[in-house]
C-alpha cells in the first residue's frame, strides 16, 4: 500500500491529537467535562488509527500473496513453454 494513505489512521490521527489538545485545556482550566470529552476523543482516535492500521497489514498482505501467486504463474508459463521447446527441438530431431 506504499504511497497511499489510509482515511482511519489520519482520522485517527487528528482525533487522537485533537482530543489531547481537548483534554489539556480541561485540565489546565479544570474543566472536568472538557477533559473527559477530550479523553475520549483521544480514545476513538487510537482506535481508528488501530482500524486503520489493521487494514492496511490485510491489504499487504493480500499484495503479497497476488505476488507470489504472479510469480508462480510465471514461472508456471516459463516451464510450459521450456517444456514445448525442448518437445519441438526432438521432435525435428528425430524428423517427426
Amino acid at each position: 500500500m506504499e504511497g497511499k494513505v489510509n482515511k482511519d489512521t489520519v482520522k485517527g490521527t487528528f482525533d487522537d491529537a485533537a482530543g489531547r489538545a481537548k483534554r489539556q485545556v480541561g485540565e489546565w482550566t479544570g474543566d472536568t467535562q472538557t477533559q473527559v470529552e477530550g479523553a475520549a476523543q483521544q480514545i476513538k482516535g487510537k482506535a481508528e488509527k488501530a482500524w486503520g492500521n489493521v487494514k492496511d497489514a490485510a491489504h499487504d498482505a493480500n499484495d503479497r500473496v497476488n505476488s507470489a501467486n504472479d510469480r508462480d504463474k510465471n514461472e508456471r508459463e516459463r516451464v510450459e513453454r521450456d517444456r514445448l521447446a525442448a518437445e519441438r527441438k526432438h521432435h525435428e530431431s528425430t524428423g517427426n
